[in-house]
């Protein structure tokens, strides 16, 4: 059995949502979690705040941020066990995140650290 990542990407990083629809989505994520793990399949994962965030280029360039005004932001990922890439998007289309418009989740299987992919 295979490992995935479920990355949740943002279209827009700019909007804010209210502390009443962040509660909402919070509940709805949680009991989509939930979900997989009643089937042992949840292995962890975390939301990334966009505080207290650098990004590093080429040559050492060192900038702030990621920032709201970029297009797209990753804002948390699950890692999920799975038989094959199939299972791992089933579980992928019941994330709440795809309820904003242009917002995706990204699956990638996970390289194993036995040599194998």
């Amino acid at each position: 059995m295979n490992e995935y990542a479920l990355i949740m990407r943002h279209e827009d990083g700019s909007k804010i949502a209210s502390p009443e629809q962040m509660q909402a989505w919070m509940k709805q994520t949680m009991d989509w979690i939930g979900g997989i793990a009643v089937k042992n399949k949840f292995v962890g994962g975390t939301g990334l705040p966009f505080d207290g965030a650098s990004v590093v280029g080429r040559g050492g360039l060192v900038t702030n941020g990621p920032f709201g005004d970029i297009k797209e932001t990753i804002g948390g990922f699950i890692t999920v066990r799975a038989e094959s890439l199939e299972e791992a998007i089933e579980f992928a289309k019941g994330c709440p995140v795809l309820q904003g418009e242009g917002n995706t989740v990204e699956v990638r299987r996970i390289a194993k650290n036995d040599g194998t992919h």
